[in-house]
């Protein structure tokens, strides 16, 4: 027959037994026995309240998702012959988004033999990263990409460390971010009677 190691779920060590007498031992305590760990030699089980394990698991999925950052990539669009009122728009909607944390996409769009005066483009860039340096850094400098010019502004760190690891997702004006949550926790094998019998005891 089939052994196991057995804890208790205070950490009590029961030692090897099989495991008909391990689902015994764990209902004469009004317990689950849960195994946590198959690929050891023997398998580990653990005698658990299952319905409190998964509770907690839960509740420790809950408390990660609110601790999650998501930046988003939120893109402004220019043309080389953007005015200044356009300009100053965009900028405004750049700064704002900035300022709620999430990062910059500026791009400027070429159409025909507007990709013969690239510098247009590369003068819009500049001027927006003055007019952002206050409370932006450059993450990504201009670079040419078919018929754009784009360059990626995040947020300005402070002293003593940035925010925590965020997952990062692209988003164009308009659009809700997507918020992706944990990946939740295996769901452990719980034994709930011994191999071979029809019905529980």
């Amino acid at each position: 027959m089939p052994q196991v190691r057995v804890v208790g779920d205070d950490g009590e060590q029961f030692g090897v037994m099989d495991t008909r007498e391990a689902i015994r031992t764990a209902r004469d305590r009004g317990m689950d026995l849960v195994e946590v760990a198959p690929n050891a030699d023997p398998p580990v089980c653990k005698i658990i309240d299952f319905g409190k394990f998964q509770y907690e698991q839960k509740k420790k999925a809950n408390e990660a998702k609110k601790k999650q950052v998501v930046i988003t990539v939120k893109e402004v669009k220019f043309r080389p012959g953007t005015d200044d009122h356009d300009y100053g728009y965009r900028m405004k909607h750049a700064r704002e988004w900035l300022t709620e944390g999430d990062k910059v996409k500026a791009t400027i769009w070429f159409r025909g033999r507007e990709m013969t005066h690239r510098e247009l483009g590369a003068r819009i860039l500049e001027r927006l990263e003055k007019d952002l340096a206050d409370i932006s850094e450059v993450e990504m400098r201009p670079r040419m990409e078919g018929n754009q010019m784009f360059t990626i502004f995040g947020p300005k760190r402070h002293k003593g460390g940035g925010k925590p690891a965020a997952e990062v997702k692209s988003q164009t004006p308009g659009e809700k971010p997507e918020v992706k949550s944990p990946a939740p926790a295996e769901k452990p094998e719980v034994k709930s009677q011994p191999p071979g019998e029809g019905q529980p005891q």
